[in-house]
């Protein structure tokens, strides 16, 4: 199923992709596309509905983030063998583990904001893994039966803040606008490999990142195991698995970053493509 979030910001309502690619509104079966409801049991009885039953929503009515009440929002940082190549740095003897604000959550073609003072916006187009059912401990062989599906995440970065301004990660990361999610939550039965999956990010219709998660370092079972020696992982938890080459940072000779009045599109396979237009804070 392609599971969805509708309607204007704070207001959003739950919703399903059929297979004509009409939106239709489950909010007479689930309050929100949330916590419990990411259930591998929920999950089934949606998918076993008559989509054609269920009203429609119009084309071109907003998308939110395709997961509401997102408790926590971890990243890895690195995880792309090729990215750390670009970047000048080693290959992660761990997985580098980051948090990223909640607030910074918005919908998958909503405005990303250029911070006041920011001179270094960056895009990273990432795998993003949703939890349905809470893991503390979990082994890597069980650690999929943890993920309700896979979305697409935009891990926009502020690089100066990121690196520049000492301490953790985390300030350079968490503008507002900084995490579109979406358009779809696939589930994870769409998704029988997650570690074969094309990507890739364009700005103003130029080809900036072109990769695959083949080349990820550590694969999402492992990281969903990894996530949960540190921290209990709940329901609705989003975990952005790290981004592919082609970062504006790692441009030669000059880095290129955003600056407002452009466009990003970004695409996963079988996870849809997103569109956000930068505007200043």
């Amino acid at each position: 199923m392609k599971l969805l979030r509708f309607g204007p910001k704070g207001r959003e309502k739950p919703g399903m992709l059929d297979q004509a690619g009409t939106i239709r509104d489950l909010s007479g079966q689930i309050d929100d596309l949330a916590g419990g409801n990411l259930s591998d049991q929920v999950l089934g009885r949606l998918a076993s509905l008559d989509a054609s039953s269920l009203p429609s929503v119009p084309a071109g009515t907003r998308l939110g983030p395709c997961v509401g009440k997102v408790g926590k929002f971890i990243c890895i940082g690195l995880n792309y063998s090729d990215h750390a190549a670009e970047t000048g740095s080693p290959v992660p003897p761990e997985p580098i583990m980051f948090m990223k604000a909640i607030s910074a959550i918005c919908g998958p073609d909503d405005d990303v904001e250029i911070p006041r003072t920011s001179k270094k916006t960056d895009w990273e187009v990432e795998l993003g893994v949703v939890i349905g059912k809470a893991a503390k401990y979990v082994d890597e062989e069980n650690a999929l039966d943890h993920v309700a599906g896979y979305c697409i995440v935009n891990d926009v970065s502020e690089r100066a803040f990121q690196i520049e301004r000492h301490g953790q990660w985390t300030k350079g990361k968490s503008h507002d606008t900084f995490g579109p999610l979406g358009p779809w939550l696939v589930t994870r039965d769409e998704v029988p490999d997650p570690q074969n999956l094309a990507m890739g990010l364009e700005v103003d219709g130029k080809t900036m990142q072109d990769g695959s998660t083949k080349t990820m370092i550590y694969g999402v079972a492992h990281l969903v195991s990894y996530c949960s020696q540190f921290m209990s992982l709940q329901p609705g938890d989003v975990i952005s698995t790290g981004t592919p080459p082609g970062v504006g940072m790692g441009i030669k000779p000059e880095p290129v970053f955003l600056k407002a009045g452009q466009e990003m599109r970004l695409w996963i396979e079988g996870l849809g493509e997103q569109r956000q237009k930068t505007v200043q804070a």
